[in-house]
C-alpha cells in the first residue's frame, strides 16, 4: 500500500490510499509501544489529554492526508462526503477537521471544518505544503490551496490546466520552487507553472514503465542543489533508475541505482535512503557502497555528451587538457584520476580509440587531508 503521513504537534496522522484515517499518539503510555489509532466516523482516541471521541462526520476514506503548517487543519484528500451522508469516495473532494482538532468535523459558525470539491480532472494525486500555500495536483491540473479565514476558511485557486504528474510522492520542493514528474516531461512551480526544460527527457521517457508509476518518488539533496526522481525502466517493475536536475547550475545527470524511499532531512548531515535489501543508507558519506557486505568502493565516473563546434560543420583539434580538479578527502599519498577522451568525426561514425591521460596530486592526503591550494599534473597531452 501507499501511505501519506503528516505531523500533528508530536502526533501522527496518516493514510493508506484508498483508505481510512489513522492517528498516531506520541507517548500515552511511555512503558509501552503505541499502535494507530482508527480515526473515523464516531471513533474513540488516546490521547495525552485522555480519550477523544471523533464526531460522525470525519471520512472514513481518503487518498492522501496531510496536517496544514496554517494554524494545523487535518486536511482529507479524495475522501467520502460524511457530512452529505455519503460513504463513497469522491476522488476530487477536499474535507478538513477545525482547527487544531481532530475530533470535530462537521461544518458549523463555531468552527472551522469545511470541505470542497475540485473541478479539474478525474482524481487527486497529492498535495504538498509550500512557503505560503498548499499545492493540490490533480490528474489534469494544480491547484493553490491557501488559509482564509472565517467563513471560508480555505480557497482554492486553479494555477494551471493540462498537466500531469507521476504519482504522489514523484514531487518535491526546493528554494521555494516546487518541482514534479510529469508523464511525459517535468514540470516546476515558482508561482507560475512551467515546463522544466531537460535535455534527458527522450533517454528517461522512451525507457520508463508508467504501468509502475505509483512507485516513482522524488526527493532532495541540497547539499549538492539536487532534485532526484527514482523510477522503473521499461523492462522493471521495481524502482531502479534515477534523473537528476541540479537547479544551482541548471545540468541533468542520470544513472542506475535501486531505492524504494529517500529523505533529505536537516537534522542529519547526509540523505537517508532505503534500498530492497531492507538496510538503511546514507547517502554521501564516505566512499564505499553501503549496500554490500563486506563494503565495496563506489565505482564513481562522470561521463560527458558530445562537444561540437558550430553545430557540426567545423572540425576541432584537441591538443591538450588543462585539469581544474580537487581531492579533498582522499586518503591517499598521490591521488589520481583519468580522462577518457573519445573522439568522432561524424554524427553517424562509431567513436575512435579513447585517449586517456592521467592526472596525479603532487600532495599526500595521508598527512593532511586538505590542501587550501592543491597541486597537480598541471597539464596532459592528447592528439584528437
Amino acid at each position: 500500500r501507499l501511505w501519506s503521513q503528516s505531523n500533528f504537534g508530536e502526533d501522527l496522522v496518516f493514510n493508506p490510499r484508498g483508505g481510512a484515517l489513522y492517528y498516531w499518539a506520541n507517548a500515552v503510555n511511555p512503558n509501552t509501544f503505541n499502535r494507530g489509532q482508527l480515526l473515523g466516523p464516531s471513533a474513540s482516541v488516546v490521547t495525552k489529554n485522555g480519550t477523544l471521541t471523533v464526531d460522525a462526520y470525519c471520512p472514513s476514506v481518503a487518498n492522501f492526508v496531510m496536517v496544514s503548517d496554517a494554524s494545523r487543519f487535518i486536511l482529507a484528500f479524495g475522501a467520502n462526503d460524511a457530512v452529505a451522508g455519503s460513504t463513497v469516495q469522491n476522488p476530487m473532494f477536499v474535507c478538513w477537521s477545525d482547527q487544531e482538532d481532530l475530533t470535530i468535523w462537521y461544518p458549523q459558525v463555531s468552527n472551522q471544518a469545511g470541505s470542497y470539491t475540485l473541478s479539474h480532472g478525474s482524481q487527486i494525486i497529492t498535495a504538498i505544503q509550500t512557503r505560503q500555500e498548499i499545492l493540490v495536483l490533480t490528474d489534469a491540473a494544480i491547484y493553490s490551496m491557501q488559509y482564509l479565514g472565517p467563513p471560508y476558511v480555505w480557497g482554492f485557486q486553479l494555477m494551471a490546466d493540462n498537466i500531469s504528474i507521476m504519482g504522489p510522492n514523484a514531487i518535491a520542493t526546493a528554494n521555494n520552487v516546487t518541482y514534479w514528474m510529469g508523464t511525459d516531461k517535468f514540470y516546476m512551480y515558482s508561482g507560475r507553472v512551467e515546463t522544466l526544460p531537460c535535455s534527458l527527457r527522450q533517454y528517461v521517457y522512451e525507457d520508463i514503465n508508467l504501468t509502475q508509476s505509483f512507485q516513482f518518488f522524488a526527493g532532495t539533496n541540497e547539499g549538492y542543489n539536487e532534485i532526484w526522481w527514482f523510477y522503473c525502466s521499461a523492462n522493471s517493475n521495481t524502482v531502479d533508475k534515477y534523473v537528476i536536475f541540479n537547479h544551482l547550475e541548471r545540468t541533468w545527470y542520470y544513472g542506475t541505482m535501486p531505492r524504494t524511499a529517500w529523505l533529505d532531512s536537516p537534522l542529519r548531515a547526509t540523505p537517508m535512503a532505503t534500498g530492497y535489501n531492507g538496510k538503511l543508507i546514507y547517502h554521501e558519506n564516505g566512499n564505499d557502497d553501503g549496500t554490500t557486505n563486506p563494503a565495496t568502493p563506489i565505482e564513481a565516473y562522470v561521463q560527458s555528451s558530445d562537444f561540437d563546434i558550430g553545430d557540426g560543420h567545423n572540425f576541432g583539434l584537441v591538443t591538450r587538457i588543462i585539469p581544474d580538479v580537487t581531492f579533498d578527502g582522499s586518503t591517499s599519498a598521490a591521488p589520481s584520476l583519468d580522462f577518457a577522451v573519445r573522439p568522432r568525426q561524424f554524427p553517424g561514425t562509431n567513436y575512435g580509440t579513447a585517449d586517456s591521460p592521467t592526472v596525479t596530486s603532487a600532495d599526500n592526503y595521508t598527512n593532511d587531508r586538505y590542501y587550501p591550494v592543491q597541486q597537480f599534473t598541471q597539464q596532459v597531452f592528447v592528439r584528437i
